[in-house]
């Protein structure tokens, strides 16, 4: 039987919850993802990025407590938090300029030149 998320030290319902509706159902899964890339899910399915949840993740998969990450290796953390931030960006604006390409095609926006 699969472990909850919820079982992991400094993750309750709430995340959970969120990695449930972004696919990821069990402590397990979460393991063999790793933080960066069920965050970059969590991001993709609509979650707003913040560090402190993003390192909160990496402590629980070290079975550590949430608070116990510093100095370099929270350094660390905080570039790979900013290269996946960095890359939901860039897919959010090309989302975005294809949403413009459509509306203007039907002609709910201006076309720009």
């Amino acid at each position: 039987m699969p472990t909850p998320i919820s079982e992991l030290r400094n993750l309750g319902p709430a995340m959970e919850s969120a990695f449930a509706a972004a696919g990821i159902g069990s402590a397990e899964e979460l393991r063999e993802i790793g933080t960066d890339a069920a965050y970059a899910r969590l991001l993709a399915n609509g979650a707003r990025p913040h560090f402190i949840s993003f390192y909160v993740i990496e402590m629980a998969l070290q079975g550590r407590p949430w608070n116990d990450c510093k100095g370099a290796e929270k350094d660390a953390l905080r570039k790979r938090f900013d290269r996946i931030k960095a890359g939901t960006a860039a897919n959010d604006r090309g989302a975005l300029r294809a949403l413009d390409r459509i509306l203007d095609e039907i002609g709910v926006i201006p076309k720009r030149g």
